[in-house]
């Protein structure tokens, strides 16, 4: 009887990994994986990149999400589409779409769908640009319809204070510094610091701050992280403080992060948790609603980087905010 139990379990798991394999044995779905390996794209956009018409494109995301190659995010009225967060590596199916997955991601992309995930990369940007161009005068009032700056800044501080009693940070990267308000940290600790925003508005802003706050161990760079890869350099210490929300491409932040770190370096993060809020797009400009936990740890591996502490502080308002260490060895933390 119990041969017979075991058999039929066998064949259960292999009747669930014929949908696996079925959804997944067409090139276009596979190429759509390839896509979604740190990017998330909505309808539309997997359109545009494949050249095809959203009925098309829905059925074959339908499939794919029900076979669990995919898992739709709620983005407001939108939906966007990702590889699954949570693939348990004891499951015969969650192992198979895990090696799905390995093995597209070991043929790089073409070349013209490459330049078509930079243009639409490139029009999120644009939309975010407009709205702090928009609203640099207001920017405190804006950013505060959802946190306050020290309810997310103390915590980030007292986590890099810490920190810095063991390690020797010399240079420092903050990602999309604002008015400037946590440059003061940053200086203190570190003997030299890069304040990075592609806003000219709002970097004018952080060098008043500069200024006011006679903060002369920090030079301000108008860009994005491509311009300091170029430049070639290295830092102990990045910052990213409620800015992975306004990017194009989240995901990509980690990479050029740990491109930039040196080793033991860390990384520090602190963003929204997911939510449902849809007005923050219009009024604060958000193009991302929030991130689960598990979405950030995911891509910081993929980066080669290794989390540590973590907090997450629940607002009046029904925001949480995460805030995230990485580390670029195991042995630094």
């Amino acid at each position: 009887m119990t041969s017979m139990n075991a058999h039929a379990n066998e064949l259960s798991s292999v009747d669930a990994l014929a949908p696996i394999f079925k959804a997944s044995g067409d090139p276009l779905r596979l190429e759509i994986l390839r896509v979604l390996r740190r990017d998330t794209f909505g309808v539309l956009e997997l359109s545009q990149l494949f050249d095809m018409r959203q009925s098309g494109m829905s059925h074959h995301l339908k499939v794919m999400n029900k076979a669990g190659l995919l898992e739709p995010q709620r983005e407001g009225n939108a939906i966007f589409y990702r590889r699954p967060l949570h693939l348990d590596s004891d499951k015969p199916m969650d192992q198979t779409i895990r090696q799905i997955f390995e093995a597209v991601d070991r043929v790089p992309l073409p070349p013209q769908l490459q330049e078509k995930i930079e243009a639409i990369r490139n029009q999120r940007a644009d939309q975010s640009q407009a709205f702090f161009a928009r609203y640099a005068e207001q920017f405190r009032e804006q950013q505060e319809l959802i946190a306050a700056f020290e309810l997310y800044a103390e915590p980030v501080a007292e986590l890099i204070r810490k920190r810095s009693r063991k390690h020797q940070w010399q240079t420092a990267l903050e990602i999309g510094p604002g008015e400037g308000a946590f440059l003061p940290v940053l200086a203190e600790l570190c003997g030299h610091v890069v304040a990075l925003d592609n806003s000219r508005d709002m970097l004018a802003k952080a060098t008043r701050t500069c200024i006011d706050e006679r903060l002369n161990n920090i030079d301000l760079i108008e860009g994005v992280t491509d311009t300091l890869l170029a430049r070639g350099d290295g830092f102990d210490l990045v910052v990213a403080n409620m800015v992975l929300h306004h990017v194009p491409s989240p995901a990509d932040i980690f990479l050029d992060a740990s491109a930039l770190m040196n080793n033991g370096g860390c990384l520090v993060i602190s963003d929204l948790c997911s939510h449902d809020q849809d007005w923050t797009k219009e009024n604060c400009g958000d193009l991302w609603l929030g991130f689960e936990p598990e979405e950030l740890t995911a891509w910081a591996a993929d980066a080669g980087l290794i989390a540590g502490e973590q907090l997450f502080i629940g607002l009046r308002n029904g925001f949480q905010i995460q805030v995230r260490e990485f580390w670029k060895s195991s042995g630094q933390m």
